[in-house]
């Protein structure tokens, strides 16, 4: 079974910088698609950025584009998303989930995902 665990989580000023990883265990991750969701407090969670199983295809929601980078090392078996330039409005428990089936564009949907680690909290705050 394929467990995923996700750090890098915490508090930081407007404009500041974060880097989550996921790391899994149990089945290498080179198998499957990655992608990074949130869910802030009363809404819905959304897919924030996703990447394919060999990395050949990335999306970024609009919200986040040109601000965080997702990018994998399989060898290492991590999934990291370095995120810049963060808003209040990205405040959110941040996830990382695998699917099985890697479609040769990234796919971002929540509900084709089929493992998900426990979140971590990242708040953006002055």
């Amino acid at each position: 079974q394929l467990q995923l665990v996700e750090s890098g989580g915490g508090l930081v000023q407007p404009g500041g910088s974060l880097r989550l990883s996921c790391a899994a265990s149990g089945f290498p991750l080179r198998y499957y698609a990655i992608g990074w969701f949130r869910q802030a407090p009363g809404k819905e969670r959304e897919g924030v950025s996703c990447i394919t199983r060999t990395g050949g295809d990335t999306y970024y929601a609009d919200s986040v584009k040109g601000r965080f980078t997702i990018s994998r090392d399989n060898a290492k078996n991590t999934v990291n998303l370095q995120m810049n330039s963060l808003k209040p409005e990205d405040t959110a428990v941040y996830y990382c989930a695998a699917r099985g089936f890697s479609p040769v564009q990234a796919v971002c949907v929540t509900s084709t995902y089929d493992y998900w680690g426990q979140g971590t909290q990242v708040t953006v705050s002055s």
